[in-house]
């Protein structure tokens, strides 16, 4: 049997290669993959643009994925064949003193993570280990069921930030981080869910998703100091500077936007004389991967409305264009093996 796959050799160059289904070894599974969402780390990867302590070329990307177990290696639970499953996307080590503690985002064993490290999902296959597998509902939407790695990265958000009933929130930017954001958020009843972007086409669409306020950042500023909690998921230059500024004294604030060099730095004082509690987030550990599995199978976050674009392979070029276009209309760009 065959398997296709798009390989980045080198930033700006890419190819669909068809070569042997790839085999599991010890401990894995193969899964034919029904979905794969591309995100701005992927265009990065394609531009050349991330770290290149994160990332490995060539590579097959594709780290927000779902799919079917239509094969395991030896040592794997055979009845995983058959299972619809996501998995998470960092190989974390197990044994270090971080992995012991929990917090499987923090592994100190080397980072290596699929899509970047490894192979991943922008394929007709991809092989995971067995223990990094989350199994789905046998009725789960597989399309929607790709946004769940993003949604494990809100749910790391929610989870550092404390949210509760009753408390002012505001999320800054409205793309596919921020639109879970705001779902997620919402289910926890918030007196003021406020979603600050320039766009005034995605605050509306924020508005559907739960939101009960849009701002754009001119309209934002004039509210600065209001906000309990405020989640920042834009990663432009400026918006962890202002989201510090958003919350109120003593307020917190959680930054999962992937920032560049260009980024405005949070002024210390401000930080100091306001006692802010700040968090960032890198991806999900993986308590945060059951807390979104777990939100998706009891319906309580539905990314599928985020989709608005699918490709098959062969399109691989076009799709990623898309990515980062700055057109309010595109969403969720998905790949579809």
């Amino acid at each position: 049997m065959t398997s296709r796959a798009i390989v980045v050799d080198r930033p700006g160059t890419h190819r669909l290669t068809t070569g042997p289904r790839p085999e599991p070894g010890p401990g894995e599974v193969l899964v034919e993959v029904a979905a794969a969402g591309i995100c701005m780390s992927d265009r990065e990867v394609y531009d050349g643009h991330r770290d290149a302590a994160f990332v490995r070329y060539p590579v097959i990307p594709g780290h927000e994925w779902s799919g079917t177990v239509v094969a395991v290696g030896a040592g794997a639970d055979p009845a995983l064949v058959g299972r619809k499953t996501v998995a998470e996307g960092f190989r974390a080590c197990g044994v270090c003193t971080r992995c012991r503690y929990g917090e499987t985002s923090l592994c100190v064993g080397g980072y290596a993570e699929t899509g970047f490290t490894e192979p991943g999902a922008f394929a007709d296959h991809v092989v995971v280990p067995a223990r990094l597998l989350h199994p789905l509902r046998d009725d789960a939407d597989l399309r929607a069921a790709a946004l769940l790695e993003p949604s494990a990265v809100i749910a790391a958000a929610v989870r550092v930030g404390r949210a509760r009933a009753g408390e002012r929130v505001a999320v800054v930017g409205a793309g596919t981080l921020g639109l879970l954001a705001v779902q997620w958020l919402a289910a926890g009843g918030p007196a003021e869910l406020a979603v600050v972007d320039p766009r005034e086409a995605r605050g509306e669409l924020a508005l559907g998703f739960g939101a009960t306020r849009a701002l754009s950042p001119a309209e934002a500023a004039a509210v600065n100091e209001s906000f309990d909690l405020v989640v920042e998921t834009a990663g432009a230059p400026t918006t962890a500077a202002s989201s510090c500024l958003l919350a109120r004294r003593g307020g917190r604030v959680v930054l999962t936007g992937m920032f560049t060099e260009d980024a405005v730095g949070i002024d210390p004082v401000h930080l100091s004389l306001s006692q802010l509690e700040v968090r960032s987030v890198f991806g999900a550990s993986s308590s945060a991967w059951v807390d979104a599995v777990r939100a998706f199978d009891l319906g309580l976050l539905d990314p599928g409305p985020l989709i608005t674009h699918e490709f098959p392979l062969e399109r691989f070029g076009e799709a990623v264009a898309l990515v980062g276009g700055g057109d309010p209309k595109t969403g969720k760009v998905l790949l579809r093996p």
